[in-house]
C-alpha cells in the first residue's frame, strides 16, 4: 500500500504546499526552495503536480512527498483542448481543496505549470496565505489570473512585478556552483552552444553552415555544441561534413556539470529560458540568446530582452537565423572582442541573486505567521 504523505503531519510545524511543475524550469527552483524550507524552518513540504510533468520523477528522487491532480493546458493548444481543460478545471480545484483540507498547509506556493493555478485558486478560496513564483519577465497564464489576489509573489525580473500583489524581486534559485566560477584567464576563445536538455534543432542546423568561416575568422576558437539526444547523429554528421578540423569542435548529446562547461567558455549561445538566463547571470557569462519563438506568451524573448537591456547579452530572433550570415557576423564580432565580452559578463553578474532560495523560503515562512495580512 502506498504511504499516505499526510500521516504524521504535526499541527504546530510550518507546512508548505508547493504546487506546479511540468518543466525543469519550474520544478528545479521549487526543489531548491523546499530544501531551504526544511533546512531553515524545519518545514514539512508537500508537492502537488501532474502526471505529465517532470515532478513525477524529480520530486520523489529529492525525497519529498507528491500528490497528483489532473489538469490540462490552456495556452497554445487547440480550442477543443482548451474547452476540455476549462470544463475539468472545477474538478481540479476541488481536488486541490481536498489536498489542502487534508494537509492543512500554513501557506501555498505556486511555482507555475499545470497544477499551480488550481492549487493557488483553492488556497485563495480557503483563505490560506498564497504566494506565487514567476521566473519569467512575462508571467504565465495561471499567474496572470491570480497575481493580484495572492498575498505575495517572488519574481525574477522587475518587469513581472506589475502583475502581482506585494511582489519581491528575489531571482531564481540557482546551484551554488554557478556563483563560484572564477573569470576565465586569457587563452584561446571557447564557444559553448547550449540548446537545452532536448537540444535546439535550429542551432543544430544553422551552426554547421557557418562553421568553417567562423573557425577561420576567430583564430584558436574551439566549440562545444550540446545538441540533444534525438539530433546527436545528424548534428555530428553535419559538423563532420564541413571538413573543419575536428580538434576545434565537439558535438555532445547531453552535458554533465554545466557549471564547469560555463567556466571554460568565453561566450554562451543559448535559448532564453528563465533558468538558463539565471545561470548565465550567476556565472557572469556573456551570451548570444536566440529565444524559442513558440514559447508560451513569448516569454523567452522577454527574458532575453531583459538581458540585452542590462548589457549582458546580444539577441537574435529565429527569423534572423534563417540567414546564417547574421549569426556568423554576431558570433565573430563578439568573440573578436574580449573587452566587450568581459563587460557583458560583468553586467550579467548584476542580475544574479545568490540568496534567492533562502529569501523565498523566508518570505513563505513570514506569510505563515499570524500577521501575514499586514
Amino acid at each position: 500500500m502506498a504511504q499516505n504523505p499526510m500521516r504524521g503531519v504535526s499541527l504546530t510545524s510550518l507546512r508548505v504546499l508547493i504546487a506546479g511543475g511540468g518543466t525543469g524550469g519550474h520544478i528545479i527552483p521549487a526543489l531548491a526552495v523546499a530544501r531551504e524550507l526544511v533546512a531553515r524552518h524545519r518545514a514539512e513540504v508537500l508537492f502537488v503536480g501532474t502526471a505529465r510533468g517532470m515532478e513525477g520523477r524529480l520530486v520523489p528522487e529529492a525525497g519529498f512527498a507528491l500528490r497528483m491532480v489532473e489538469v490540462g493546458p490552456l495556452n497554445r493548444v487547440s480550442l477543443a483542448t482548451r474547452i476540455r481543460t476549462l470544463l475539468d478545471l472545477p474538478r481540479s480545484v476541488m481536488a486541490c481543496r481536498n489536498i489542502i483540507h487534508e494537509f492543512n498547509p500554513s501557506v501555498v506556493f505556486g511555482v507555475g505549470g499545470y497544477a499551480s493555478g488550481p492549487a493557488m485558486a483553492a488556497g485563495l478560496l480557503m483563505k490560506v496565505p498564497t504566494m506565487a513564483f514567476e521566473p519569467n519577465a512575462m508571467p504565465g497564464m495561471a499567474n496572470r489570473i491570480v497575481g493580484k489576489w495572492v498575498q505575495a509573489a517572488a519574481v525574477n525580473f522587475p518587469a513581472a512585478a506589475r502583475w502581482f500583489h506585494k511582489p519581491e524581486v528575489t531571482g531564481i534559485p540557482v546551484r551554488p556552483e554557478f556563483f563560484q566560477l572564477e573569470p576565465r584567464p586569457p587563452q584561446s576563445p571557447h564557444l559553448l552552444i547550449f540548446g537545452g536538455s532536448q537540444g535546439a534543432w535550429l542551432f543544430n542546423v544553422t551552426l554547421p553552415q557557418i562553421l568553417t568561416e567562423l573557425l577561420a575568422s576567430v583564430p584558436g576558437l574551439t566549440i562545444l555544441h550540446q545538441c540533444g539526444a534525438r539530433h546527436a547523429e545528424t548534428t555530428q554528421a553535419a559538423y563532420a561534413a564541413t571538413g573543419a578540423d575536428p580538434a576545434r569542435w565537439q558535438v555532445s548529446a547531453f552535458l554533465e556539470d554545466m557549471p564547469m562547461r560555463f567556466a571554460r567558455s568565453n561566450l554562451v549561445m543559448a535559448r532564453g529560458g528563465a533558468s538558463t538566463v539565471a545561470e548565465l547571470a550567476a556565472a557572469g557569462k556573456p551570451s548570444l540568446l536566440v529565444p524559442f519563438a513558440a514559447a508560451a506568451d513569448d516569454h523567452q524573448r522577454r527574458n532575453a530582452e531583459a538581458m540585452v537591456q542590462a548589457g549582458a547579452a546580444v539577441m537574435l530572433t529565429e527569423d534572423e537565423l534563417s540567414s546564417p550570415e547574421k549569426l556568423l557576423v554576431a558570433l565573430t564580432g563578439l568573440l573578436a572582442s574580449p573587452e566587450r565580452l568581459a563587460g557583458m559578463g560583468t553586467a550579467a553578474r548584476t542580475l544574479a541573486h545568490p540568496d534567492a532560495a533562502a529569501r523565498i523560503a523566508d518570505r513563505l515562512a513570514g506569510l505563515a505567521t499570524p500577521d501575514w495580512q499586514r
